[in-house]
């Protein structure tokens, strides 16, 4: 029996109002299940990084919910996050074990690369992350990635997989059933026009509805 996939959220690259974000979190983690945050905060102080990064964490880990810190491998133990994700001009897989220890948990993005992916889960990352599948209003992608990776990585290799860019509840069916173990979903759930719970709950039927091929 195949394991449903899930969804794995990011923030909002910007925070204006931490305090009511986390109200907010609170609510969306409380209507359907989530596997992890990523707290993907963008040109910010370190500070208020490491501020607003530890309220966050408070609410996921009360939750029951992961949280992974973008591009900050140095911050993880400050913030009292679960690990880091790292992107291909961060710093690599093996530094940032170093720092993060055995037991933390560390991503790779990957973009639409199969070498990459590889040489990521050859070095021991928890995840890869392939993408992005579709426009995102969050970043100017890098790459752009078909589907069909998803259903080769799934096919091939134990190590999850982590599909990002520009999923909404109006495509994720697509990404779901190509294989992905996780769904990374960002204005999806956040600009949401029923706002962000209803987004999430969605998300969490396509996820238990559609079935993924088998590994």
């Amino acid at each position: 029996m195949t394991e449903p996939c899930q969804i794995y959220l990011l923030t909002p690259p910007s925070i204006d109002d931490v305090p009511a974000f986390c109200e907010t979190l609170k609510t969306t983690l409380a209507a359907a299940p989530v596997a992890c945050v990523q707290i993907r905060l963008k040109d910010i102080a370190r500070s208020a990084l490491i501020q607003a990064g530890t309220a966050i964490t408070d609410i996921c880990h009360a939750a029951g919910v992961e949280v992974i810190l973008n591009d900050h491998p140095d911050l993880v133990a400050e913030i009292g996050a679960d690990g880091a994700h790292i992107g291909q001009d961060d710093m690599d897989y093996y530094s940032s074990r170093e720092v993060l220890g055995g037991d933390a948990i560390v991503g790779v993005t990957c973009h639409n690369s199969k070498e990459l992916a590889f040489a990521a889960a050859k070095a021991g990352a928890d995840y890869v992350a392939f993408g992005a599948f579709f426009e995102t209003p969050t970043k100017q992608p890098k790459a752009k990635a078909e589907l069909e990776i998803l259903t080769w990585w799934h096919e091939a290799v134990e190590i999850p997989s982590v599909a990002i860019g520009g999923i909404t509840v109006d495509n994720a069916k697509a990404v779901i059933a190509a294989g992905a173990d996780f769904i990374a979903v960002c204005s999806g759930v956040w600009s949401h026009p029923d706002g962000p719970a209803a987004a999430v709950s969605r998300l969490s039927q396509l996820c238990a509805e559609h079935t993924r091929p088998p590994h």
